[in-house]
């Protein structure tokens, strides 16, 4: 079993800088997590803190319910694969794979040669033995790196952006070699990312930092559909989630260029739990629809922007001093200084607490619909 558990962990350098505060975490045998936040937000810190790279200024690591805190890097039977792949340049791809083993292990040279050959052909790179990194391919060299750290089956993968120095289609490609890899081998995998289109189709819970704090830990659809707070729906989805400032009157939502009527059952349950009258309503782009106007809660605004992205079509609107986002897929007739008007269902908004940023119903929030797709 290869579970992962962080108690309380905080980071600090010097004084009261704090890079991580106060994060807990359970991680399950074979389970894949990817931890994504802004630059800064920590998610570095916490990978290297699990692997022995970083000590720990305050808490608790367990590996397989063993404490690792003061335990060496190379003793907590972990494997790490870094953004710059960290490959000797004189050494050929097979010795770069097998030499941590010849370090690190009593296995035999006959051993050591299958585990390699075995690794080489999964990343489909065993006609690539003899050559040395140089004369790799930047894709070529990252399979090589994710070999070398699968020969050692450990148990855990620690990934530090590994895919970032790649083009986009390499990237997609080797996103599915990964996943496909780590689900033949069954191998707690912690994956560290600023690319929240990888953390949405890879992972199968997602971690949210921000400023060393843990936002949110959910499935990809749950930090989708039930974000708990204003970060994580803003973070989380492309284009960004739509504000509104507003504030609860009766049963409508007023802000400065928006009013929006709620049902009586909806109004009541944001009125129970909103703790001031400032708040934020947030509707995904995607959730909006156009309308003829006569349409309810109808925004009427001004089409400033088109921007084509595939299928999709982003509208960036203006209604009045208010900019908002709207996502439509197919062809539409609509050009540049259009008039238009749009809506959106009361089951797809979210309501903010403006001070907190808290998402005051989201765990009332229905989680079977289908997830929306998030291109970077």
């Amino acid at each position: 079993m290869s579970e992962i558990r962080l108690e309380n962990v905080r980071k600090e350098y010097g004084e009261g800088i704090v890079a991580v505060d106060d994060f807990s975490l359970d991680i399950a045998d074979g389970e894949f997590i990817t931890i994504v936040g802004p630059s800064g937000s920590g998610k570095s810190t916490v990978l290297r803190m699990i692997a022995g790279l970083e000590g720990i200024t305050d808490g608790a690591i367990y590996i397989r319910d063993r404490k690792v805190n003061d335990i060496p890097p190379q003793n907590r039977d972990i494997a790490m694969v870094f953004q710059n792949y960290a490959l000797y340049p004189h050494m050929s791809v097979e010795k770069n794979m097998s030499y941590g083993l010849k370090l690190n292990s009593d296995l035999s040279d006959d051993e050591i040669e299958s585990r390699v050959r075995e690794a080489a052909g999964m990343m489909g790179i065993e006609n690539q033995l003899e050559k040395r990194p140089s004369e790799l391919s930047g894709g070529q060299q990252q399979r090589v790196a994710t070999g070398r750290a699968i020969v050692r089956d450990p148990s855990a993968f620690l990934m530090d952006e590994p895919l970032s120095n790649l083009d986009a289609k390499l990237r997609t490609h080797m996103r599915t070699e990964l996943q496909r890899i780590q689900e033949d081998l069954g191998t707690t995998t912690i994956y560290v990312t600023h690319d929240q289109e990888e953390a949405m189709t890879m992972s199968d819970r997602v971690i949210i930092l921000n400023e060393g704090v843990l936002q949110q830990v959910g499935t990809p659809r749950e930090v989708f559909s039930e974000p708990v707070n204003q970060f994580v729906a803003e973070f989380i989805g492309s284009p960004a989630m739509n504000f509104f400032d507003v504030a609860l009157d009766g049963t409508t939502l007023r802000g400065e260029d928006i009013t929006y009527t709620l049902s009586e059952e909806y109004a009541q349950r944001v009125a129970e739990r909103a703790t001031e009258d400032a708040l934020v309503l947030g509707i995904r782009p995607e959730h909006m629809t156009f309308s003829d106007g006569s349409t309810a809660n109808s925004i009427d605004a001004v089409l400033e922007v088109k921007e084509p992205v595939g299928d999709d079509n982003y509208l960036y609107l203006r209604s009045d001093d208010t900019e908002f986002t709207m996502r439509v897929l197919g062809q539409i007739d609509q050009t540049e200084g259009d008039e238009i008007s749009v809506a959106f269902d009361e089951s797809d908004i979210h309501i903010f607490d403006k001070s907190t940023g808290e998402n005051l119903l989201s765990q009332e929030r229905e989680s079977d619909a289908p997830l929306q797709s998030t291109p970077s």
